[in-house]
C-alpha cells in the first residue's frame, strides 16, 4: 500500500536520477504539453511538500522548501478554485482533434480534475490514503504527517536548508492550528469521528506532544545540522519554537480531540452523517476509478472471497492442516512458532533482513517477465515506533525524482506476531519488486509522459498492478520451494477480498467496528491487532481499501481477453508493457486502453 501525504502524487515513485525537464513529453501538441506543465507547476505552487517530496524544492522552486501545504480555511479555497479553473482550461480544449497519446493524457487529467470536484464539494474532512471525512483522525491531520515529512524528506545540506526547516516548523503550528479549527467547524456539522478512532488520535496525540529535547522536529535538525557542521543555534531555534508555537498548537488540538470524544459514538460508518452516504460514494469512485456501486463492489469482495477461500482449502489440506474452516486453520499458521519473529528490536530486524532476501531472490526472476527495469535503490524499514499503533500495516513511500533520497518500503512491526513469516514475502513484492516500486520507477523514467502524468497517482491503477504483482510472483516461481508461502500470498488475495466486503459493510450497510473485525479474523484467521488496525484505518480513509481487488481484477481480466483474443500470438512481456507503458490511468481508462491494444494487435 502507497503512503499518501497528498494521494502521494509519485505513487511508488522509484528513485530514478532522469535530471527530468519540468517538460518531459517526448512529442505531441505543443499547446496541451505546455497546459500540462502549467498544472504541474501550479500544483507544486500550492502544495510545496510535494515539491520537496519529488526533489524539485531547488531552483525556481527554492522558496518552497520553506514552506508547508497550506490547510487553512483560505488554502482549502484555494485547492477548489485551482481544480474548478484547471478544470475549465481542460472542457475548453477540443478533444476531438486529440490523438493517440495527446488524447491518452487528456482524458486521464480531466479525470482527475472532474474526480477531485467531486470529492471538494463536501465541506467538511481531509485526506490520508484518500479522502477522510475527518481532518484528525490516527492516520489525517498535520500532527502525524508533518514530523516525519521534515525528518525524512526536508534534506539540509547548507544554512539554507536549516532555515528553510525552521520555517517549516513554524508554519507546522500554522498547520496545526488550521487543523484544530476544522475539527471545530466539523464538529457542528455533527462530523465527529467515532469514539475508538478519537481514542487512538488522543494517544498518537500525547506521543507526539513530547518535551523539545524528545520531540522528532527538534532532535531531527539537531543531529543533522551537527553532521553537516553547521552552526549549532539551529537545535536551540528549533526548541524555540516548538516551545513557543508547536506546543500550545498541539495543546489546543488534544483538548479539542478530548471534547469531541466526550460525545462521540461508537457508530463506525459515515452513514451516520446528513452527506455521509453521497461522500461515500463519491469517495469509492475517486479511490478506485470505477463506478461500481457499494452494493456491487459488496458482491465482488464475496464471489471472490468464496473462490479464494477454495484454494486455500485445498493448499491448506496438502499441509495436513484438515480441521477446522480456513480461517481456523490460517491462525494455526499464525501461531506456529517457526513462522513468528521474536517480538525485540533484534527479531524485527531479522524481519526485515528477510525482505531483503526475498527482494533478491525475485531479481534475476523479473526480466522474464518484463522488458524494462528501473534502476533504482530503496529501503526497507520499521514504521517509526511513535506512530505505529495507528499505522497501515505494510505501506511504499516514493523516493525523490532526481535519486538523492531512496524509495522505502516500511513495515509495522508494532507486534511480531502479526507478520509470520509466511506473510512477509507477498508483502514485499506487493510493496517492491515488482509491485510498487518498479511500477512507479517504469513510469517515472517513460519519457513520453508528461511530468503531470508521471506523478499523478491512482489507487485503482497502483493497488491493482501490485496485488496483481504478488500473482506474478507466484506465477514465475517464487513460491516452487516455500508452500507456506504461496498460502501467504492467497491469504492476502482473501485480505482484498474481504476488504471490500468490509468498506462497503462499515460504510453502507451500517457493520460496526467489532463486526468488522470479526469477518476478517472469522473467514481468514486475520490477527485480531492487524484486523482492528485496518477496520480503523477503512472508518478513517473511506474506499482506499476497495481498490486492490478492484484494479487486480481489472488487470486479470484484460490479460484473460489478450490472451482468448491473441491465443498463440499473446506475449506476456508484451501485455505488461501496454499497461505499464500507458503510465498511471483510471481504472475506467485502463479498459479501453486495454481494449484498444488488444485490438492492434490482432490487426497487425
Amino acid at each position: 500500500m502507497l503512503n499518501r501525504r497528498d494521494m502521494l502524487l509519485s505513487s511508488g515513485a522509484a528513485a530514478v536520477a532522469v535530471g527530468l525537464a519540468p517538460r518531459a513529453q517526448a512529442a505531441g501538441d505543443p499547446a496541451l504539453a505546455s497546459l500540462f506543465d502549467q498544472f504541474f507547476q501550479e500544483g507544486l505552487n500550492l502544495r510545496p511538500e510535494t515539491a520537496t517530496q519529488l526533489g524539485l524544492d531547488k531552483g525556481k522552486n527554492a522558496g518552497l522548501k520553506a514552506r508547508l501545504n497550506d490547510g487553512s480555511t483560505a488554502g482549502r479555497a484555494a485547492t477548489q478554485a485551482q481544480t474548478a479553473d484547471q478544470l475549465r482550461r481542460l472542457e475548453a480544449i477540443d478533444r476531438a482533434k486529440l490523438t493517440g497519446a495527446d488524447r491518452l493524457n487528456y482524458d486521464t487529467i480531466l479525470y482527475t480534475r472532474k474526480s477531485q470536484a467531486d470529492v471538494q464539494r463536501f465541506d467538511f474532512g481531509g485526506s490520508g490514503f484518500g479522502p477522510s471525512a475527518y481532518v484528525v483522525s490516527q492516520l489525517t491531520g498535520a500532527y502525524q504527517s508533518v514530523p516525519d515529512f521534515l525528518d525524512t524528506k526536508h534534506t539540509i545540506a547548507t544554512a539554507e536548508d536549516a532555515d528553510a526547516y525552521l520555517s517549516r516548523l513554524s508554519a507546522f503550528a500554522d498547520q496545526l492550528g488550521a487543523d484544530t479549527e476544522r475539527m471545530r467547524r466539523d464538529a457542528g456539522l455533527g462530523v465527529v469521528p467515532p469514539d475508538f478512532i478519537l481514542d487512538l488520535t488522543l494517544e498518537q496525540l500525547a506521543k507526539t506532544r513530547l518535551p523539545a529535547d524528545q520531540a522528532l522536529v527538534v532532535t531531527s535538525i539537531t543531529r543533522r545540522t551537527a553532521e553537516k557542521g553547521l552552526p549549532d543555534h539551529y537545535g536551540r531555534d528549533a526548541a524555540r519554537i516548538y516551545n513557543e508555537r508547536v506546543l500550545p498548537a498541539l495543546d489546543l488540538q488534544i483538548a479539542e480531540a478530548r471534547k469531541q470524544r466526550a460525545r462521540a459514538v461508537h457508530d463506525a460508518g459515515v452513514w451516520r452523517f446528513k452527506q455521509g452516504p453521497a461522500f461515500y460514494e463519491a469517495a469509492l469512485h475517486s479511490t478506485t476509478t470505477t463506478r461500481y456501486s457499494p452494493d456491487e463492489v459488496h458482491k465482488i469482495g464475496l464471489d471472490q472471497g468464496r473462490e479464494i477461500s477454495a484454494r486455500l482449502d485445498t493448499l491448506l489440506k496438502a499441509q495436513g492442516l484438515t480441521q477446522g474452516s480456513v480461517g481456523e486453520r490460517v491462525k494455526h499458521l499464525y501461531a506456529d512458532p517457526k513462522q513468528l519473529f521474536p517480538n525485540t528490536d533484534e527479531g524485527k530486524a531479522q524481519a526485515i533482513a528477510y525482505c531483503n532476501s526475498r527482494l533478491e531472490e525475485i531479481k534475476p526472476r523479473l526480466p522474464t517477465v518484463f522488458k524494462r527495469l528501473p534502476p533504482y535503490k530503496f529501503e526497507v524499514r520499521r514504521v517509526p515506533p511513535q506512530t505505529e499503533a495507528g499505522a497501515a500495516s505494510a505501506f511504499s513511500q516514493g523516493a525523490a525524482l532526481d535519486g538523492s533520497r531512496p524509495g522505502i518500503v516500511y513495515f509495522n512491526l508494532h507486534d511480531s506476531a502479526e507478520w509470520p513469516k509466511f506473510c512477509l514475502s507477498t508483502t514485499i513484492f506487493h510493496e517492491g519488486l515488482p509491485g510498487h516500486q518498479l511500477e512507479g520507477g517504469l513510469a517515472l523514467s517513460n519519457t513520453d509522459l508528461p511530468l503531470l502524468r508521471k506523478n499523478t497517482s491512482f489507487s485503482g491503477y497502483g493497488e491493482g498492478w501490485a496485488l496483481y504483482a504478488e500473482q506474478l510472483a507466484d506465477e514465475i516461481g517464487m513460491y516452487d520451494d516455500d508452500p507456506l508461502g504461496r498460502i501467504g500470498y492467497l491469504k492476502f488475495q482473501l485480505f482484498r477480498a474481504n476488504r471490500c466486503v468490509v468498506d462497503t459493510g462499515i460504510h453502507h450497510m451500517r457493520w460496526s467496528r467489532e463486526q468488522a473485525i470479526a469477518h476478517f479474523v472469522d473467514s481468514e484467521g486475520e490477527a485480531p491487532g492487524f484486523a482492528a488496525r485496518e477496520v480503523e484505518r477503512y472508518c478513517t480513509n473511506l474506499g482506499q481499501a476497495c481498490s486492490y481487488k478492484l484494479g487486480h481484477t481489472t488487470i486479470v481480466n484484460l490479460r484473460s481477453q489478450a490472451k482468448a483474443a491473441l491465443g498463440p500470438r499473446f506475449d506476456l512481456k508484451d501485455f505488461h508493457e501496454a499497461v505499464l507503458n500507458c503510465g498511471r490511468v483510471p481504472l475506467d481508462i485502463l479498459d479501453q486502453v486495454g481494449a484498444d491494444w488488444i485490438a492492434a494487435r490482432k490487426a497487425a
